[in-house]
């Protein structure tokens, strides 16, 4: 898939799933209740074990589907080149990295590092990200963005990190593009609770819907 289209359909749907577990089989069954949720966009972590083979697997799963299979908790250029060759459609890093960011522009894949500051956000523009994950998001709130979009409006922002329903709708009125989910949408994994992952993804999805209706976009 090329890279704009995957761009183009994370804007859309506006949610990415954060899959991270403690077993490969966890990881599977999360990001299918994420699915079946109507979360289209999935992020597995190299936090997982044996991350590349499930990337390999979800992807040829998928294929030829809406969903969209990346990779995410990227530490490096050669954890990107892995992603990246195991079928991964974008890398994201939870740090601004040029080498991550030089790795992906290689495949012309996206990368989206993660910032918080003025200058990691202009430092990551220069390098070609097209979309800045705000990490963690949690430690200002939907406010980081509308302070970073003052002086970089072009900038367009996913914040990760104890994004909720009580307040998900606060940070697409602040500009963010997309929102990264993660314990808040698969806190359910560590009781097997899959029905209610797929249950919260649903309502997440609708929240997105209905706040995108009330500002008119």
């Amino acid at each position: 898939m090329r890279k704009e289209t995957v761009l183009a359909k994370i804007r859309q749907h506006g949610l990415v799933g954060v899959v991270r577990t403690d077993t490969a089989d966890k990881a599977a069954r999360v990001a299918e209740a994420c699915m079946e949720g109507g979360i289209y966009i999935i992020e597995l972590t190299f936090t997982v074990p044996g991350a590349q083979k499930i990337i390999e697997e979800t992807v040829k799963r998928y294929e030829n589907t809406d969903f969209i299979i990346g990779a995410g908790t990227v530490l490096d250029s050669e954890t990107a080149r892995i992603a990246i060759l195991s079928g991964a459609a974008y890398v994201v890093c939870p740090y601004f990295s040029a080498d991550v960011m030089r790795m992906c522009n290689r495949y012309r894949v996206p990368g989206m590092p993660g910032v918080i500051t003025p200058a990691e956000t202009i430092a990551a523009l220069e390098s070609g990200a097209d979309i800045l994950k705000v990490f963690p998001g949690d430690m200002f709130g939907p406010k980081i963005i509308r302070a970073l979009k003052g002086p970089i409006p072009q900038a367009d922002f996913m914040p990760t990190g104890d994004v909720d329903m009580g307040h998900l709708g606060d940070w697409i009125a602040t500009g963010a593009v997309a929102c990264g989910l993660g314990a808040n949408l698969t806190g359910g994994a560590a009781t097997g609770d899959w029905a209610g992952i797929t249950a919260k993804a649903r309502e997440f999805t609708a929240q997105v819907t209905e706040a995108r209706q009330r500002l008119g976009l």
